[in-house]
């Protein structure tokens, strides 16, 4: 085999073996665009918002707030915040961004009013 001689077609199933596909649909999807959720990233923390956009593992998010310390106020997973909330009286959270983009996002969570109603509830944190 010459690789002079390789044709367009030849050249892209090669690449094709070898991870050079193009931008598949799943990089971009997201049942949530426009949703309030809850993501949890891999180093950054965990964060309420609404999902404006995604791709892959990037998530933008506006009225974004960080959930830096809480308590579920059932349960004790990231999906029982995001369905049955949190207590605010044991939480804190920073004041809420007007957009943020969030990196190595691992999962997006829709939550529920009674969560929302929670997490919106608590006080701003401040320094101690």
């Amino acid at each position: 085999m010459n690789i002079d001689n390789l044709t367009f077609g030849e050249l892209k199933q090669i690449a094709a073996m070898f991870g050079g596909k193009q931008k598949s649909e799943m990089d971009t999807f997201t049942p949530h665009i426009g949703k309030r959720c809850i993501v949890r990233t891999y180093a950054s923390g965990v964060f309420c918002g609404t999902v404006v956009a995604q791709s892959g593992r990037m998530v933008e998010l506006e009225n974004c707030r960080r959930l830096w310390s809480w308590k579920a106020s059932e349960g004790i997973s990231l999906s029982a915040v995001a369905v049955n909330g949190v207590d605010p009286k044991s939480c804190r959270f920073p004041v809420a961004t007007e957009s943020q983009t969030v990196l190595d996002a691992l999962e997006i969570i829709p939550a529920t009013s009674i969560a929302l109603a929670s997490i919106d509830k608590c006080k701003n944190a401040e320094a101690s």
